[in-house]
Formats: C-alpha cells, sequence, structure tokens
C-alpha cells in the first residue's frame, strides 16, 4: 500500500509526453466548455469518455480529470464578465465577480478566481493524495456486511441532499435501481425486463444512459428555454490598460488567505460526503465568509473576498469528490460517477482494493492531477482574453454542435443505433426529472452502484444465512444502518419543514 517504488513509478507515468499533452487539450476543452454558457462539464466529460477507448487508462483517466479541473476555471469567465454562470459551481462567483468586472476591473476580477481556483483545486489534491490510501486501508477491514449498510447510508444521504425532497431523491434512485436490473441476474444468470431483445441481455450500458440523461437532458433544458434570436454575447470588454485594474499582487491574494484556507476546508468536507458537490460548497463558502465579515454590506459590491470564499471551496471539491470514490468506490458528484464509468470501461474496479491491485495507476493519476493544476494556471493565464470571446457564441452553434457530439459518442461507445436510441430516450426522461424537480444525481448514482449493491446483498446473505439477528456480531454495520435511519428523518420531512419555513422567510422579507 505504501510502497516507494511503486509511488515512485506511478509519478514517473503521469510526467511522460504522452500523458502531458492529453493533459493539456484536456485542460484547454475544458476551459472553452466552462466558458461557453450552456455547455457543462459534466456534457463534455460524457462525450469525452468514448474518445478514452484507444487510450492507456493512465492517459483516459487524465485527460478526464484534467477536462473536469479546466471546466471549473473556465466557468468562471462568463460569471464575471455577463453576470450568466458557465457551470452551476460558478454561479456564487458572479456575485462579486461581475460587480467587481462593471467596475472596470474584469482582468483583475478573472485573475482573482483563477488564482484562489488554483490555490483550492491544488490544495485538495494534496489533502487526497495524503488521506486516500489510510482511508482505503480502514475500509478494506469492513465485510460485505459493512459495505452494505454503508451503500445503504450513502443512498439516504445522497437522496436527501440532492434536490428539494427526498422523498422524489429515493424515488430516482429507485428509477435507477429499476433500470440497473434490466439484464442478467448476477445470482442466477436469468434474464430480467429484457423483454426477448438480446441488445438488453448485458443490460443498459452506462455511458448511452449517462450522455443522455446528463448531457442531452441539458442540452434539451436549454433549447427549450432559449427565446428566438437570443445570443450569448459579453457586455463588459477585458481591454483595460491600467496596471492597478487588471493585476492582482501577491499582497492582494495573501490579503484574503484566512478567507481561503476556511473556504479550502469547507469545499474539501463538502467534497468528500456524496451528493453535495461543488455548487454548494461554493454557497456555503460565500454565506459563512459573509456573515463572519465585520463589513457584510460590502459583500456583492465586487469585494474579492467573495470571489475568494466561492473560487477556493468549489475548486476544493475537484479532488475532495474523489474520496469517497478510491476509498470505498462510491462516487462523490456526477463527475466522479462518470469517472467509475471509465475506469470501468479500461476493467478497474474502483474501491479499496484499487490501491493493493492498481498501485501504480492511482498514484500516476495523482501525479497527472498536480501537473493539471500547473496547466490550467498557465493555459488560463495566457488565453485569457481569447476565453473571453468564447462566451460571445451564438447558443444555436453551440446547442447542435453539441448533440451531434453527443449522438456520436453514443453510437461509438455502445455499438450502433440502439446506443444512440437509448441515450434519446433518456435525454427526454432526464428533462422530464429535471422539470419535475426529481434528482438525476441520485439516480445515476443508484444505477451505477446497483450491480455492487446486489453482489454486497448475495454476501451479505451467505454470511449471516439470512438470520438479521446476526447482525449483533456487526456492530459498525449497525451504525451505519442507525445513521441511515437518522438521515432519513433529519433530511425527509423535518428537512423539508425548514425548507419550506425558509422559502415562506424569504417571500415575507421580498414582500416586506
Amino acid at each position: 500500500m505504501f510502497d516507494l517504488d511503486l509511488i515512485i513509478s506511478g509519478l514517473a507515468n503521469a510526467m511522460t509526453l504522452t500523458n502531458i499533452c492529453y493533459i493539456l487539450a484536456g485542460v484547454v476543452i475544458g476551459q472553452i466548455v466552462g466558458a461557453t454558457p450552456g455547455l457543462s462539464i459534466i456534457m463534455a466529460l460524457a462525450i469525452a469518455i468514448p474518445i478514452t477507448f484507444a487510450l492507456d487508462p493512465l492517459t483516459a483517466i487524465s485527460f478526464l480529470i484534467s477536462v473536469n479541473k479546466g471546466g471549473t476555471v473556465g466557468g468562471a469567465v462568463p460569471s464575471i464578465l455577463i453576470n450568466v454562470p458557465g457551470t452551476p459551481e460558478s454561479a456564487a462567483t458572479a456575485l462579486d465577480g461581475h460587480p467587481m468586472a462593471k467596475k472596470g476591473k474584469p482582468l483583475k476580477a478573472l485573475k482573482y478566481g483563477l488564482y484562489y481556483s488554483f490555490f483550492g483545486d491544488l490544495s485538495s489534491d494534496i489533502i487526497l493524495i495524503l488521506i486516500a490510501a489510510p482511508l482505503a486501508v480502514l475500509a478494506l477491514q469492513m465485510g460485505p456486511v459493512e459495505i452494505l449498510a454503508l451503500m445503504i447510508l450513502a443512498f439516504t444521504v445522497i437522496s436527501g441532499l440532492v434536490g428539494n425532497s427526498m422523498i422524489k431523491g429515493l424515488t430516482a434512485a429507485a428509477f435507477g435501481f429499476l433500470l440497473a436490473s434490466v439484464g442478467l441476474d448476477p445470482a442466477t444468470a436469468s434474464p430480467r425486463f429484457t423483454f426477448g431483445m438480446l441488445d438488453l441481455y448485458d443490460g443498459l450500458h452506462l455511458t448511452a444512459l449517462s450522455i443522455g440523461a446528463l448531457a442531452m437532458s441539458e442540452l434539451l433544458h436549454g433549447m427549450v428555454n432559449t427565446r428566438r434570436g437570443e445570443k450569448s454575447a459579453a457586455s463588459i470588454k477585458i481591454n483595460s490598460k491600467s496596471k492597478e485594474d487588471s493585476h492582482v499582487s501577491w499582497a492582494e491574494v495573501l490579503a484574503n488567505k484566512f478567507v481561503a484556507f476556511r473556504a479550502l476546508i469547507i469545499g474539501t468536507i463538502i467534497g468528500a460526503i456524496p451528493g453535495l458537490g461543488s455548487t454548494t460548497a461554493g454557497f456555503l463558502s460565500y454565506s459563512i465568509t459573509k456573515q463572519s465579515a465585520k463589513d457584510p454590506e460590502k459583500f456583492g459590491t465586487g469585494d474579492p473576498r467573495g470571489i475568494a470564499a466561492t473560487e477556493t471551496a468549489n475548486s476544493a471539491v475537484v479532488g475532495a469528490n474523489l474520496i469517497p470514490l478510491l476509498t470505498l468506490g462510491i462516487p462523490g458528484n456526477i463527475a466522479a460517477a462518470l469517472l467509475v464509468s471509465a475506469l470501468m470501461i479500461h476493467g478497474i474496479q474502483p474501491g479499496p482494493l484499487l490501491f493493493e491491485e492498481q498501485g501504480e495507476l492511482v498514484y500516476g493519476m495523482f501525479g497527472a492531477m498536480l501537473i493539471a493544476n500547473f496547466c490550467n494556471l498557465g493555459i488560463a493565464q495566457f488565453c485569457m482574453r481569447f476565453w473571453a470571446k468564447v462566451i460571445s457564441a451564438p447558443k444555436t452553434v453551440v446547442f447542435a454542435a453539441a448533440l451531434l457530439l453527443c449522438l456520436t459518442g453514443a453510437y461509438v461507445a455502445d455499438g450502433g443505433t440502439f446506443a444512440a436510441f437509448i441515450a434519446i430516450i433518456m435525454a427526454v426522461v432526464g428533462y422530464l426529472m429535471r422539470m419535475f424537480g426529481y434528482s438525476i444525481v441520485a439516480f445515476i448514482v443508484a444505477f451505477i452502484l446497483t450491480p455492487q449493491l446486489e453482489e454486497s446483498i448475495i454476501q451479505a446473505r451467505l454470511i449471516t444465512d439470512g438470520d438479521i439477528t446476526m447482525l449483533v456480531y456487526h456492530p459498525i454495520a449497525i451504525a451505519l444502518l442507525v445513521l441511515s435511519v437518522a438521515s432519513v428523518v433529519f433530511l425527509g420531512p423535518r428537512g423539508n419543514r425548514k425548507k419550506k419555513a425558509k422559502n415562506v422567510t424569504a417571500g415575507d422579507e421580498k414582500n416586506a
């Protein structure tokens, strides 16, 4: 687990010329997608997965991670310049980034966002590297009964935290269970829900399903909500020649070091909890920073503390959301779930055994993450003015090109028209889920984890001989099940009451 030669070999593999070229390409693609309103990093990852089929596993994962990291930086560009978040996690950045740009300091705001994003991303990666292996060692001490209880806890927490209703979250997860059941039963090898179709004997392919439910449904949502003749155009130009308005000194960056460190802690914790994500981290960090400030009235007027709080926190999630994936095999968010599909395509099973079976790959991935951070910083610093022009691309062109790429990706990834047909169906299903408030995150995570859940159930039944009283010999499992019940209580009816009370209060304040 801690073989120094293995670690050095893995890091050396990450620094090959081929790997670095793919990291650079991933960062550039991610930044372009992030800077283009209407597109999303999830969409880019879903489309990019089929491209990685012919690549070495390390190169493939490095490329996808780089796309994810680049998108976090690129998403801040339209948030700051036109007050339209390029990605959901950059929405909180607009609160102070756009006012600073309107004051004639767009370059300064962009650089603030870049530097704090780099700090948050790099720091969370270092934390991941330091704690992932020890946590994996602890996870290996857990048997099938404990793993089953842990997965039940993960489902209840994700269903409760994502979306406005735990009932809808659990319904979305149940739908994921249902679709994941299509194919052959793992215990008896008998067909389930195949309806005599040979294409369904292997189940619904994750790539086609994720491209449809995530990428194409978002495109559908964007097309429906785009008005005729509407275009994305930057209303703020970044032609400032004043050094004070276009440069950020070390002293200015370090002036908010305590805000950044607090945001790093918030983002890392949020990222390590499955289901929360970058958007939650950014708004939570901003809210805490504003409430703890002596002059909260300055927030929302272009205060650099607001940019520091949001960009550090949402970028810290990028590395931290791999903690549950690498240690327990549970995706922290949708981006991590797509990385699971990429790993599985290359015959690699995520989880605590990954460090023993693929230690060189894991440490190579860690090295690639560190390289991607510095590439992200350099490319964004050099191309900042160009990314600002990307946001003026007409939505009609963007949506049409992205839709074509999605269908092509599904066709190539899963073998033909049947996969494309599944992607189209899931695009409609995903759009309806978004419209009615059902969590796509809970649905995707349930779909991915169901095979492992079924395997854990079979193993747990064999160990306990079907006797539920045997749980007394598994205190860790009992504790996890108690936490699952508690999460249903506190994130379910009680959580909904709190949300309704908050909405009523907000409505009263607005009316007043």
